[in-house]
């Protein structure tokens, strides 16, 4: 009889670091279907509803989730450092209390302040870890705890430079299997599309104002001048005051079949198969799905990333064939519009964008990573 493995994976706070964990959780019961998982994060978060949308909800075995809070770390000297800390070091107490009652055989993080104290803990407790990081320029908890991290996988071969580590391998980043699976019929199907030219916007999981702004802006526009299906993810938090606004610039906004606005898509591959064009960000995780869907793209990068990695992302797809490139302070109602108009209007365009995209998606990241993270075990 087999050995059940047991495994803590930890990475929260935007779906940048939970959708990673998320399809190696999805990966390694399928490996191992005896595997006992353990999700180490916020309560608060959303990384807990992801959890508990995807393999609670649907009564998925083997997987529960272990609560742990941290706070972001304050850039400057102010009480809130004093709290952090203060919190960090009673998660740190807990992750240690996590690991002797669950003995686990290996740990997995994708960063974010909350992956950090079951990091940390790990390698002095004897339990083997592995990192992943997303990111074109490795977040802060990354390189605190890479160099005790047996292997550390990234996303882009320019982040090994910032890691100390020798066993450092480029996988890219890790999808859900449903982005390869989903087709565009059934993504249409799934969200009651009809099979037309479909535009699909997002600020990614907790929205983007400049976005929405222009969204609001252009949405007439979008879906009776143009006629085509506008597809908006507002962000859970922003909602309210998008559906507020728009009523203001649209006023018959609710009566249009060709508009279909929500605050969240929890199934993403569906909202991005869907669509014929996507209007984003340029975080890494993005661009990953936006590549496996195959995406023509409309980049508008967060001018404030760290290391400004957002805009280097979104000049290497506009470089790599697939994207066109606008600054946020540019990303208005015209500019908008221009941009949709030069693709709408260009089909076959819009075609070639869609293999250049699919052309530079690394769709055995998933599979690289398991590999590794098995190896780790003693």
């Amino acid at each position: 009889m087999s050995k059940k493995n047991v495994y803590f994976i930890s990475g929260g706070g935007t779906g940048g670091h939970i959708y990673p964990a998320m399809s190696v959780v999805q990966e390694l019961l399928k490996r191992e279907d005896t595997a006992k998982i353990y999700y180490i994060g916020n309560p608060k978060n959303m990384e807990y509803d992801i959890v508990f949308h995807v393999f609670i909800v649907k009564k998925i075995t083997g997987v529960e989730f272990l609560p742990i809070s941290v706070m972001g770390m304050p850039r400057k000297l102010s009480f809130g450092l004093v709290k952090f800390f203060f919190m960090l070091a009673i998660a740190v107490i807990k992750a240690i209390l996590y690991v002797k009652k669950y003995n686990p055989d290996a740990v997995f993080t994708t960063g974010g302040y909350v992956s950090a104290p079951i990091a940390l803990v790990a390698p002095f407790m004897g339990v083997p870890l592995m990192i992943h990081d997303c990111d074109a320029i490795p977040g802060l908890v990354s390189k605190l705890v890479a160099p005790r991290a047996k292997v550390v996988s990234v996303a882009f071969e320019s982040s090994k430079a910032f890691l100390k580590n020798k066993n450092v391998i480029c996988t890219g980043n890790p999808v859900r299997s449903e982005f390869l699976t989903v087709t565009k019929e059934q993504a249409r199907e799934r969200l009651g599309l009809r099979n037309k030219m479909t535009i699909f916007l997002t600020g990614g999981s907790q929205g983007a104002k400049t976005l929405n702004e222009t969204a609001i802006k252009a949405a007439q526009s979008m879906v009776e001048e143009l006629d085509v299906q506008f597809v908006i993810q507002t962000g859970k938090k922003k909602y309210d005051d998008f559906i507020k606004e728009i009523s203001e610039y649209f006023p018959n906004y609710s009566q249009n079949t060709n508009l279909v606005i929500r605050p969240y898509f929890d199934e993403m591959y569906y909202a991005l198969k869907s669509a014929d064009i996507v209007i984003a960000r340029a975080g890494s995780l993005s661009l990953s799905e936006l590549t496996l869907c195959g995406s023509a793209c409309i980049l508008v990068p967060y001018p404030y990333a760290a290391a400004d990695h957002q805009r280097k992302n979104a000049h290497e797809a506009e470089k790599m064939g697939f994207a066109l490139y606008c600054e946020d302070k540019d990303f208005k109602r015209e500019r908008m519009l221009e941009l949709v108009k030069s693709l709408v209007n260009n089909p076959d365009y819009v075609k070639k964008m869609s293999k250049s995209a699919y052309s530079h998606s690394r769709p055995q990241a998933k599979q690289e990573i398991i590999e590794n993270l098995l190896s780790i075990i003693k």
